[in-house]
């Protein structure tokens, strides 16, 4: 590692640690209600008095005992008759509120409950609505069985300092909780509770948290997201209505657990979505955001451009977290469209749910797959040709797409799906593709005016085929492979992409020799699995595409695919997740455990992240050495001349200003990016405006890259780093 990029590196971890630092000023966490202290209780075979959970409430004829309280699951200290409800209650001493800038209530319970602080209430799952005491013998909406007794951890309920300092007192306090069966018949009930409080000095107040304890969220540099499902189950295949709040306070903010939703506040349908992955406790969703009547509705979330279909990406085999963002981030910079990602946390029911990614889904729209909208109707004519986006997948079955009728391959429809396209424009698809199958099997496939070039978008089915031979992706060309089409008035031509689903790329599946760097995913060992839709190897059979993806290799190597430009992103994004991959992994603990398909299991997320990269600099190097046809006739095009010495850019490292100046008259363009590729300036120079200089003071620190652009051709590149 070089000095310079060893300092970038320094810096960087400087301003995140001392970012949650300054911000997270908990110092260490104790615990003042134990599951095992005595508590005051009352079986709910009638109501218990109206005030029965406020602190000057006596609670004389209640019975007392130490938790847990309940029956069977030997789970119990005391056990009690079988309950539709539970009430229970315990005074606590607080010595100083002021200190306490946090508290969590953790619980484990069978299967619903209710908590107040106080008389207010501060956490409830699987009963009722918020603010609306149950009745006793009101039901849980669900089955939910503890966790403890099988060597699970409780659920925590977490206050930070505002909702602290409204129910917390100094002196005495009382927590009390009810809790409710599922039914009268229900063969078990468990109520097990503990309250802890995070202290801003290092004194001893109160007592050691349990051995289970894991230190709570409290802040991200990344956008939160807080799903909340009112105690339903999540689905596979079917959307359930929920409620969903996203908090973006922006570039160099923190976002905080309790901070008010400004990014949204409003309903959504979700549901569990993806193949192999469903068999992860980490789940993927698909979600649409609605209106309050269901119907779609249409929103920017985190910055990407305004729709309702959207994908929470939650990575898990994949333990470095980067591998389908860091593919979206460099398919995005090969001119065409590939979805949007941004990275974020999850809270699913209050319960943390780890690093996620949130990606836009593959759809028509004008900020999507940019083609024309095909509506029932279009029938005939130009209408009919186009305005599809369809993909090679798995087998759906005949009413959901098609057979190849060469060889392998299955072609599901996928916007508009199947249920929104007419027979004839199934057929039209269908019929067209066949069609452009059976050509491909003739002697003239290459031929210019007629063969391949004359159906496809060669450059897109290239780049295509670029971004699955970097990552080696083992389902490459066979699944998640999308296409669409153009109508007839627009060009009329199949495009490659937009490109999907890397978990198991850049050397993660140990299966068909996959975690190898060396060798080319088109020549994939098909008795593996399903092999490739014919028209694939006719494509790189012909000479001339292979001369041509040798020519896009060759051109993107000096830039978008060197290797210091994705290893640098690597070291930035990681940093990026410098404090939530902690949190991730400690409410997913499969650091150092083989998942399915790991090839290499990384003791610690640096050893992830060291992997991914030295098997894209191994991937890179072999394809140099190992590169499809001839690069002879590249670079017939004159590429403008540019001298890196003709701009100065300083100075670096800048805090609150930066400055660009030219020593000659030619005119350039440069571009500012920060570290997600987002462009933060642009600059105009030439014709005598040789010097500008931006004020800096508002941007975070970090690494910044710029791009020198002369006559619309980029022909330099550098990064600077900016501190405090």
């Amino acid at each position: 590692m070089t000095r310079s990029k060893l300092l970038f590196i320094i810096t960087l971890s400087f301003f995140y640690n001392t970012a949650f630092t300054q911000l997270n000023t908990i110092d260490h966490w104790e615990t003042i209600v134990f599951e095992t202290d005595t508590w005051d209780y009352w079986l709910g075979f009638s109501a218990p008095p109206a005030n029965w959970n406020q602190p000057n409430f006596t609670p004389t004829n209640w019975s007392s005992g130490p938790g847990g309280i309940g029956y069977d699951d030997n789970d119990d200290s005391t056990t009690i008759p079988n309950t539709l409800s539970l009430y229970m209650r315990l005074d606590f001493n607080i010595v100083d509120t002021s200190e306490i800038l946090a508290a969590i209530l953790h619980a484990d319970y069978d299967d619903a409950f209710v908590a107040y602080l106080n008389g207010n209430e501060i956490a409830r799952a699987n009963i009722g609505t918020v603010g609306i005491e149950p009745l006793h013998t009101d039901t849980a909406i669900t089955y939910r069985e503890a966790e403890m007794y099988a060597g699970g951890n409780p659920q925590s309920y977490l206050l930070l300092k505002n909702s602290i300092s409204q129910h917390l007192t100094q002196g005495s306090n009382t927590l009390a909780i009810q809790v409710h069966n599922h039914s009268v018949n229900s063969s078990d009930m468990s109520a097990r509770f503990f309250f802890s409080v995070g202290l801003d000095n290092s004194n001893t107040v109160y007592d050691p948290v349990p051995n289970w304890f894991v230190t709570p969220f409290i802040a991200t540099n990344l956008p939160l997201i807080k799903i909340n499902t009112n105690g339903q189950t999540i689905l596979d295949g079917t959307k359930i209505t929920a409620q969903m709040q996203v908090i973006d306070n922006g570039t160099g903010n923190l976002n905080y657990i309790d901070d008010t939703p400004n990014g949204y506040d409003g309903f959504i349908g979700i549901e569990i979505r993806g193949a192999s992955s469903t068999m992860f406790d980490k789940k993927g969703y698909g979600l649409e955001t609605r209106d309050a009547q269901g119907d779609n509705l249409n929103v920017s979330l985190l910055g990407m451009p305004s729709e309702n279909d959207w994908i929470l990406h939650g990575p898990y085999s994949d333990k470095s977290l980067l591998r389908n963002f860091l593919t979206f981030h460099i398919g995005s910079q090969l001119g065409s469209y590939q979805p949007r990602v941004r990275f974020c946390e999850l809270f699913l029911d209050n319960q943390y749910w780890g690093v996620y990614v949130l990606m836009e889904k593959i759809k028509r729209d004008g900020d999507r797959v940019d083609i024309a909208k095909l509506n029932p109707q279009d029938t005939l004519g130009d209408e009919l040709t186009g305005g599809y986006i369809f993909k090679i997948d798995r087998d759906e079955g005949p009413d959901n797409g098609w057979y190849a009728q060469i060889g392998y391959g299955y072609y599901a429809y996928h916007h508009p799906n199947a249920d929104d396209l007419h027979p004839l424009q199934k057929n039209y698809l269908k019929t067209y593709f066949q069609n452009f199958e059976n050509m491909m099997q003739t002697n003239s496939y290459t031929d210019p005016i007629v063969g391949y070039r004359a159906w496809l978008d060669v450059p897109s089915f290239i780049d295509y085929m670029m971004m699955q031979e970097i990552t080696r992706n083992i389902d490459a060309y066979r699944l998640s492979t999308f296409m669409y089409k153009e109508k007839d008035s627009d060009g009329g031509k199949i495009f490659g992409g937009p490109i999907w689903d890397f978990n198991l790329g850049f050397g993660n599946a140990d299966f068909c020799d996959n975690g190898l760097a060396q060798g080319w995913a088109f020549q994939y060992n098909q008795s593996c699995g399903s092999p490739f839709p014919y028209f694939w190897s006719r494509l790189i059979a012909d000479n001339a595409f292979r001369n041509d993806f040798n020519c896009r290799w060759q051109e993107l190597r000096v830039d978008v695919l060197h290797t210091d430009t994705i290893l640098n992103f690597i070291d930035s994004m990681a940093l990026e997740l410098n404090d939530a991959q902690i949190r991730n992994f400690e409410r997913w603990n499969i650091l150092g455990t083989y998942i399915w398909p790991n090839p290499y299991i990384g003791q610690d997320y640096a050893q992830e992240i060291q992997y991914l990269k030295s098997w894209i600099a191994t991937r890179l190097q072999w394809m140099d050495n190992n590169m499809i046809g001839s690069n002879a006739n590249c670079f017939t095009a004159t590429t403008p001349q540019f001298s890196t010495e003709n701009l100065k850019v300083y100075p670096n490292p800048f805090d609150e200003f930066l400055s660009f100046e030219l020593f000659d008259n030619e005119e350039v363009t440069v571009e500012l990016f920060d570290m997600l590729g987002r462009n933060i300036h642009t600059i105009h120079l030439g014709n005598s405006n040789n010097f500008q200089q931006l004020e800096t003071q508002n941007l975070q620190a970090g690494i910044y890259f710029y791009s020198v652009i002369k006559n619309n051709q980029i022909v330099s590149k550098g990064k600077v780093l900016k501190v405090n």
